[in-house]
C-alpha cells in the first residue's frame, strides 16, 4: 500500500511506502534490507507516466521502522496510507512469506526469504499495490522473469535454481533471485486509474492485520486469505 503525489513542477510521480517491521526475527539490519530491496527494484525500470499533457517520472520513496513490540491496537487503528505492517519469524505455517490479499497493508514474512537479493520483499510489495501473479507460469524463451512471478514458475535454465535440471523436476523450476521490475509490472499497476485529490491518492487499501507469532497460534488462528510470494 502507498501514498501517491504528483509534483508538477519536477516531473515526479511519487508513491510512498513506510515499512514496519515486528516479530521475534525482526531486526534493524533485515528492516533496513527489505527497505532498500522494494526501493531499488521498483525504481529500475525508470518508469514514466502520462497525466493530462504531462510526462511524470514514476518514483518509489520507501521509508522502513523496527517496531518490535508494536501493539494489535496501533496495527488495527492505523489510518495513514504508508504503513504496511510485517511480521517477521524463523517459522511460518506453510514455509512462505505472505500478504493478505491485493492491495493490502499487511503480511507476515519467513526470515530465511528474507537473505540479501532473495527479492520477496520486492515481489511481496507488488501484491499490496494490488498486483497477482500471472496466470501464465511457463516463461520458457521470455527471458528474465518479471518480480511478480512465484516460485514453482518454468523459466529458461540460466534463471533455474539449477541449470543443470530438467524444467519443472527438482531445481528445475524459477529460483527468486533473478526475477526484476519490468516495465511491465509498472503498467500492470494502472495508475492512471487512480483518482486523485489535490494532487494525492492512494494505491491500496487498508487491511490493518496484526499477526501472531505462528509457534504461537493454531492454523484456525491465523488462517485468512492471503497472496504467497
Amino acid at each position: 500500500m502507498g501514498h501517491a503525489e504528483l509534483y508538477h513542477t519536477k516531473s515526479l510521480f511519487v508513491i510512498s511506502s513506510h515499512i514496519i517491521t515486528y516479530g521475534n526475527a525482526a531486526n534493524e539490519a533485515v528492516t533496513e534490507q527489505i527497505r532498500d530491496e522494494i526501493e531499488m527494484m521498483w525504481n529500475e525500470p525508470q518508469e514514466k507516466i502520462i497525466f493530462g499533457n504531462q510526462s511524470y517520472l514514476i518514483q518509489f520513496n520507501i521509508t522502513a521502522q523496527l517496531k518490535k513490540d508494536i501493539s494489535e491496537l496501533e496495527v488495527l487503528q492505523n489510518t495513514d496510507p504508508r504503513n504496511n505492517y510485517f511480521r517477521i519469524e524463523e517459522f511460518a505455517h506453510g514455509s512462505i512469506s505472505f500478504v493478505d490479499g491485493l492491495g493490502c497493508n499487511s503480511g507476515y514474512f519467513l526470515l530465511e526469504n528474507l537473505y540479501k537479493g532473495s527479492t520477496t520483499a520486492a515481489h511481496e510489495y507488488g501484491h499490496t499495490l494490488g498486483l497477482d501473479h500471472p496466470k501464465i507460469l511457463d516463461i520458457r524463451g521470455q527471458g528474465v522473469p518479471g518480480i511478480m512471478y512465484p516460485r514453482g514458475t518454468l523459466v529458461d535454465a540460466r534463471y533455474q535454481y539449477d541449470p543443470s535440471v530438467a524444467a519443472g523436476l527438482k531445481g528445475g523450476t524459477m529460483h527468486p533471485m533473478h526475477r526484476k521490475v519490468k516495465r511491465e509490472d509498472i503498467a500492470n499497476l494502472k495508475l492512471q486509474r487512480l483518482v486523485f485529490q489535490n494532487g494525492k491518492a492512494t494505491v491500496g487499501d487498508f487491511t490493518n492485520v496484526y499477526h501472531y507469532n505462528h509457534t504461537e497460534a493454531g492454523p484456525e488462528d491465523i488462517f485468512r486469505p492471503s497472496v504467497f510470494g
